[in-house]
């Protein structure tokens, strides 16, 4: 931790100054100098009786003693350093641990400084083109994480709108969603020649809401595609000025359409009596309520923690193993770049995210603990299909909350030591040594990683494709052709 490394810089630093000696301090203020030592380096916290003595005995204030600023240049490189080698850009290197001692000279910590700031400089402009909307991504995963991944306002907001049409049990109707539009004033309309860049259109001037014909495959239904398009209204949401915005307004509106189609009350009554059973499963809550997997794996996200007690991870996973969403707040160490984000970045072969593909057959979810340098996990894993690719959505536990589901009986069971490169990225050594050097591949580049939303009023939809398409349907005659909802 940054406040006891920091105690122990300023308490070697000031004893420098008064001119004593580890042995010296430490007889002074009753204790071993193996243990001041441990103090002075980071290892050991100081009991606050000991940061008074040590106050007392060195002449200053506890207030300078705790004071988290660094007491001199070598103090905030040793700190650097110190952070440098606990990231996981520097830990995926496999290379040793590097510990200072006094011999270290002040020149070559900043040589080693120096260098891993170097390193960031370089990864992080490898990183420039989608550079912004990593970093919203991350801050808004990270601030979710310290809400649980709940939003009390968005489910009040949803259990409102759902009584206000009388909906009290089973999945949300067609009609019972277009009945919500009607009460904001607004018509559903299904038509055939949306933007291609766009998931929905409202008009705001003629009251309607354009959806697609058919859902979306892999993706959104049309009924949560409608409930996105209404809390956009509800919520009063301005025109997105920075991505970050943009980023928060879609959590935001998906959020609340999932809280709509499974609503809080009746989805943990539902819950709360598969884990009075131990018979969780995301395969029944999906089918319960009429969702796809994915939906009800975020929305099982959404409650876990706050109303039944499990901390939890979620993973949506291509084939080739790129996260494309992530989420935790059970301590599972997700890949991530220099950044911070994890989107992109690609898990370990041997997590249930990627050996569920491995299966033949695929109807049913795929169950398996995971041994990880953070802990055993268990996971459920449930492949998927989307227009362009194959992909797995993963829930997961901590082992001791597996007891509640449903498959935890499974013998699968599995290790990764990632992000150490000898678990699953390095090549074996027979195979590295009959093909190295001897292969020339092209790869597949994910262009949806790559390239900057379009620009627009809306970041990602064409403005042009937009205005034509309203303007085509402001008549009545365009209203007449589409099918209303």
């Amino acid at each position: 931790m940054v406040e006891i490394l920091a105690l122990g810089q300023r308490v070697r630093h000031f004893r420098q100054q008064a001119g004593l000696t580890l042995d010296g301090l430490s007889a002074q203020v009753g204790v071993t100098s193996s243990q001041l030592s441990l103090v002075e380096t980071g290892k050991r916290e100081a009991k606050i009786g000991l940061v008074s003595a040590l106050a007392e005995v060195l002449g200053v204030e506890i207030s300078q003693l705790l004071d988290l600023s660094p007491p001199s240049e070598r103090a905030q490189l040793e700190r650097e350093w110190s952070k440098a080698q606990t990231l996981p850009m520097m830990t995926a290197l496999g290379l040793p641990k590097l510990r200072l001692s006094k011999g270290t000279t002040d020149d070559q910590l900043r040589v080693l400084t120096g260098l891993y700031q170097e390193l960031v400089r370089r990864e992080t402009r490898a990183l420039a083109t989608p550079e912004e909307a990593r970093r919203a991504n991350t801050e808004l995963r990270l601030r979710m994480r310290d809400l649980d991944n709940y939003r009390s306002d968005l489910e009040e907001l949803a259990d409102d709108l759902v009584r206000s049409i009388g909906h009290t049990t089973g999945a949300l109707t067609h009609r019972e969603v277009a009945l919500m539009a009607n009460r904001l004033g607004l018509e559903i309309v299904h038509v055939g020649d949306l933007p291609r860049s766009a998931r929905s259109v409202t008009d705001l001037e003629n009251g309607r809401i354009y959806l697609p014909p058919a859902s979306i495959p892999g993706g959104h239904g049309l009924r949560s595609l409608a409930l996105q398009a209404i809390a956009h209204q509800l919520l009063g949401h301005p025109v997105p000025r920075t991505y970050e915005e943009f980023l928060q307004q879609r959590l935001d509106i998906n959020y609340f359409a999932a809280a709509c189609l499974m609503p809080r009350t009746q989805a943990l009554e539902f819950l709360s009596a598969a884990k009075k059973s131990k018979n969780l499963a995301v395969e029944d809550f999906r089918d319960a309520f009429g969702v796809t997997h994915e939906a009800a794996g975020l929305r099982f996200m959404n409650l876990a923690t706050t109303h039944l007690g499990l901390p939890l991870h979620f993973l949506r996973v291509a084939d080739d193993g790129a996260v494309y969403k992530a989420y935790e707040n059970d301590g599972l160490a997700l890949p991530v770049d220099v950044t911070g984000s994890t989107e992109g970045q690609v898990v370990c072969r041997h997590w249930s995210a990627r050996e569920a593909f491995v299966r033949t057959n695929r109807t049913t979810e795929y169950y398996q603990y995971t041994d990880t340098p953070e802990g055993t996990f268990w996971e459920s894993t449930q492949i998927g299909t989307s227009l362009a690719d194959e992909f797995s959505i993963t829930v997961g536990v901590k082992f001791e909350d597996a007891k509640w589901f449903r498959g935890r009986d499974t013998t699968e069971r599995k290790t990764s030591r990632c992000p150490d490169t000898e678990c699953c990225r390095r090549p074996d050594g027979a195979l590295l040594a009959k093909w190295s050097g001897k292969a020339w591949t092209s790869a597949r580049l994910h262009a949806h990683a790559l390239s900057p939303l379009r620009g627009g009023t809306f970041p990602g939809v064409d403005d042009i494709e937009l205005f034509e398409f309203l303007e085509v349907h402001e008549s009545p005659d365009a209203k007449k052709a589409g099918v209303s909802g």
